[in-house]
């Protein structure tokens, strides 16, 4: 099973990033689930998403796990919340930050001994590139697609414009740019 947590604040799309995710997941014939946890559902208040992928039948349904993936897509979350709570020695950290890994590492003693598995992208400012606000679920996708190895890139973009085709063709096109340029960025 392949676990994933995203640490965000509410308004940061981690909640759609997580079932965009789910539906790509379950036009593959695996089972998924994505959910989250709110404390206030305030806009801008700290909050968490999940994604469980297997192929057998999920019948965990806890908010705990020892994630495979943490994706942080708010980057004073790094700073702020236990990012690195019930991880494994195998767990891959992808953060969104305008730092480079170096530096970013410097301020978060608890991933100086991971730094083999932390990759970094400046998902806020892709975001503002390509669609315009600060929205980084889309980056935060094309990074975990490309440091989980999941799908191909272009695999996962046909999937997407499929889950966002209710939304006008800028929309999705814009989001597409994000995913792309994201995955071409994280390292």
């Amino acid at each position: 099973m392949v676990e994933i947590r995203w640490h965000s604040r509410a308004g940061q799309g981690a909640v759609t990033g997580a079932k965009g995710l789910g539906d790509v997941v379950s036009t593959t014939g695996k089972q998924v689930q994505a959910f989250a946890l709110y404390g206030s559902a305030k806009r801008g208040a700290a909050m968490r998403a999940y994604n469980r992928i297997d192929d057998e039948q999920i019948i965990n349904h806890e908010k705990f796990m020892n994630p495979d993936f943490v994706l942080v897509i708010d980057p004073a979350l790094a700073f702020t919340d236990n990012i690195t709570e019930n991880d494994k020695p195998t767990t891959q950290y992808i953060i969104t930050t305008h730092t480079d890994k170096e530096a970013l590492l410097a301020g978060i003693p608890s991933l100086q001994d991971k730094s083999d598995r932390v990759f970094v992208v400046d998902c806020m400012q892709i975001s503002m590139d390509t669609i315009g606000r600060a929205v980084p679920n889309a980056p935060m996708l094309g990074a975990f697609i490309k440091q989980s190895g999941m799908f191909e890139l272009d695999y996962f973009l046909d999937r997407m414009k499929k889950v966002l085709s209710k939304f006008p063709q800028k929309i999705i096109d814009s989001n597409m740019q994000a995913i792309t340029r994201a995955y071409n960025e994280v390292k």
